[in-house]
């Protein structure tokens, strides 16, 4: 394995990034912004190389991006409804960023802070911040490391662990967007997708969880065999009509029986290069968006705009707006706790 650094600058600072490369000559690019994938340079069925997440041309162009490409956001991870939660009897309001909602943090959440950043061996960069009690909104002095891990096989393991002086909630993902032909190539709607979820969290006209998880079966969001995301996108459903495309939290098959099991979660392949992905997590929930608003961003690494659908992120995560919604899996962390949930992509070719 490989390991390089550089540096780069943006307003809140100078930004850190690792580049592991594997025997393969397949590669991450990792950035202390937000703890974030620059880029991910894998092979094709022909072995030709090409980076397969969504990225910008300038380091500095994460801060404050609309996607949040390639981040991790919290301390609270997509929706939380009106900015408000109850914890131990108290209320708590957050920033309302997103409609009548708060999205990822609020607008200097962890996606937008330049975490502490160390290569910890030659596969392995660990990124860590301290979140203070009130940050955000949020209660308890909060610990969170992220550490990315690069094989030679072409996975990707990203660790998230947290431990809190104060009770609190949590929830992290990465926000990556792949795009399997290349993040140059258009459109992921050819891309199959398919999910070992038999449920998903019914949401209102914002986005936001009603409490009600119904079985995918019969509807546009039913992915237990592989479907292309663009077949059924525009189909007369609420969840798409609102969303303008996917933008859903699956509930994991099994996941109130087996709460912390490591599963495969997602499959994605691209027909045209023939690569695929595997997505594993401890997570309950995988949150599905195909970038419905991605001409909103910055521009791409290559020098372009990405259109919408460009790119399709698979959250794994848990349930948004858990806070409140007791019947969820619990996002709440405690003193004597330790929030710790793994994610996993393995990169192949079929």
């Amino acid at each position: 394995m490989k390991l390089e650094t550089s540096t780069a600058t943006c307003p809140a600072g100078t930004i850190k990034l690792f580049t592991l490369t594997n025997s393969r000559g397949a590669s991450v690019t990792l950035s202390s912004l937000g703890a974030g994938i620059i880029s991910i340079n894998v092979p094709d069925a022909e072995g030709t190389l090409a980076d397969v997440v969504l990225g910008y041309q300038s380091p500095a162009s994460y801060l404050h991006d609309g996607p949040c490409c390639g981040k991790i956001p919290g301390r609270y991870a997509n929706r939380i409804g009106h900015g408000t939660f109850t914890l131990r009897g108290k209320e708590y309001h957050l920033e309302v960023n997103n409609g009548p909602n708060a999205l990822h943090g609020g607008t200097d959440g962890f996606q937008n802070r330049l975490w502490d950043a160390a290569a910890v061996s030659d596969d392995t960069v660990e990124f860590t911040l301290f979140s203070p009690d009130g940050d955000g909104g949020y209660p308890g002095n909060l610990n969170v490391k992220a550490a990315y891990t690069w094989t030679d096989d072409c996975t990707l393991t990203l660790r998230l662990t947290a431990t809190t002086d104060a009770p609190t909630v949590i929830n992290l993902t990465n926000h990556a967007y792949f795009n399997l032909d290349g993040e140059h190539s258009g459109s992921v709607l050819d891309h199959e997708l398919k999910l070992s979820a038999p449920s998903y969290l019914v949401t209102d006209v914002n986005l936001l969880p009603t409490g009600e998880i119904d079985p995918v079966e019969g509807t546009p969001m039913d992915f237990l065999d592989f479907h292309t995301l663009g077949s059924r996108i525009n189909a007369d459903f609420p969840a798409l009509k609102n969303a303008k495309g996917y933008d859903a939290c699956f509930a994991a098959e099994g996941y109130a029986m087996e709460p912390d099991k490591m599963r495969t979660l997602a499959v994605l392949r691209a027909p045209r290069s023939r690569r695929s992905l595997t997505v594993e997590s401890t997570q309950p929930g995988i949150q599905v968006y195909t970038g419905n608003w991605l001409a909103e961003g910055p521009e791409s690494i290559s020098g372009h705009e990405y259109p919408d659908y460009s790119g399709v992120a698979l959250e794994c995560q848990h349930f948004p707006d858990s806070p409140n919604h007791p019947e969820f899996p619990t996002t709440e962390l405690l003193p004597d706790g330790k929030y710790d949930e793994t994610i996993i992509f393995k990169f192949a070719t079929y």
